[in-house]
């Protein structure tokens, strides 16, 4: 009887992505209640972006219905996304899929 071969580092790639790998995306919505002018504000408050990126990205939501204002680990997202509606905007986050 042979003995099982041993294999010092044996290869465990099955291609399983690693979903931690994944980047997420944070999207702020468009909604009939907020002012462009806060949208703005907030977005400058929260994320540092400056009057001109903030104001391009508020005009986004409002011709596009949505943006990106943030991406990052999960975690950062689902942060990103909890600050978003303590200051009343409506945000969602997802999978990167590349947009």
């Amino acid at each position: 009887m042979t003995a099982p071969l041993e294999v010092a580092d044996p290869d465990l790639d099955l291609g399983l992505e690693v979903a931690a790998d994944t980047p997420w995306v944070v999207l702020v919505w468009n909604d009939p209640i907020n002012l462009m002018s806060y949208v703005t504000f907030v977005l400058q408050k929260l994320f540092g972006y400056s009057e001109a990126k903030a104001t391009e990205l508020m005009l986004d939501v409002h011709h596009k219905g949505r943006a990106v204002v943030s991406n990052g680990t999960k975690e950062k997202a689902e942060a990103d996304v909890a600050r978003l509606h303590e200051h009343g905007l409506w945000a969602t986050m997802q999978k990167d899929g590349g947009e």
